[in-house]
């Protein structure tokens, strides 16, 4: 076996490139969604109040989250290396924004498990495996 193959991307490269930049790109949807008042009118009312309660440094957190993890993902499927460094601020990003609906907006709001699943869990654990995946990936020599 020569170099070259050992370094090829294995078929799930590509499935959780694909699957992560499709993630990625719908939460920079919800990002501009969340930007339009009237969008943001027909949200249940716990998305309402940590949206209208949101306060700049936990939406820039949103945004350095959101937008940083699109791109980091866009670059991973281009096997470019620099996608680390974008996953890193993602996911300082997602806590920033978790500060916020954590500890802040905890307190007036009731969350269901359903919204503490959908709504903290699963985009920490989201940018959290990136970082992981793409520092293991880059490891592996499928990107450079």
């Amino acid at each position: 076996m020569n170099n070259q193959s050992l370094n090829k991307a294995h078929w799930s490269f590509w499935l959780i490139s694909v699957f992560f930049l499709i993630w990625n790109v719908m939460g920079v949807a919800n990002f501009f969604m969340q930007m339009n008042a009237e969008m943001v009118a027909g949200f249940p009312d716990t998305h309402q109040a940590i949206i209208e309660g949101r306060p700049l440094w936990a939406t820039g957190g949103f945004a350095i989250s959101v937008f940083c993890g699109a791109l980091g993902c866009l670059l991973l499927s281009l096997k470019k290396a620099i996608s680390c460094y974008l996953f890193a601020a993602s996911l300082l990003g997602t806590i920033v924004t978790m500060i916020h609906t954590i500890i802040i907006a905890r307190s007036v709001i009731n969350f269901s498990i359903g919204e503490i699943i959908v709504m903290i869990v699963l985009p920490l654990a989201a940018a959290a495996f990136l970082l992981w995946y793409s520092k293991l990936i880059e490891s592996k020599g499928w990107i450079s």
